[in-house]
Order: C-alpha cells, then sequence, then structure tokens
C-alpha cells in the first residue's frame, strides 16, 4: 500500500530538517533533497518495525499544514 504523508522541511543552521506531522517523525540533512530522502528512509522504516498499536497511536488521519498572520513586535 502507498500513502501520501506530509512532508515539512525548514533550514535549521548549516543543514535542513525534514518533519513528518502525519506519524511525528523526523530526519535531517545537508540539502532540502536529502533531507526529504533521510524522511522517507525514516519512514519507511517506521512502518516496516512498528507494531500495529503503534501505527495507530502515531498515524493522524487529518494534518493540515497552513499560515497564521500574527503580529509581531
Amino acid at each position: 500500500m502507498v500513502r501520501q504523508l506530509t512532508a515539512i522541511i525548514e533550514r535549521e543552521g548549516d543543514g535542513y530538517v525534514a518533519l513528518c506531522p502525519d506519524v511525528d517523525i523526523a530526519s535531517q540533512g545537508a540539502t532540502v533533497g536529502e533531507a526529504r530522502d533521510n524522511l522517507k528512509e525514516a519512514l519507511e522504516l517506521f512502518f516496516e518495525t512498528a507494531s500495529a498499536t503503534e501505527l495507530q497511536r502515531r498515524l493522524h488521519e487529518e494534518v493540515y499544514v497552513t499560515q497564521v498572520e500574527v503580529a509581531v513586535g
């Protein structure tokens, strides 16, 4: 089975951090592409090894990524 998951990638220092909020898995890399590939590998390993209980506990069916506008300063 193939499933589309959310990936949020942001710069952190000299590299990038990739987060999948659907299952709370994160990884990192030196480039955006590397961070994305490392996240994909971490997700594949998670799905290969996680128990059904762990999957049910961590898999969020609805994840929304949006922006909000706030006053700063």
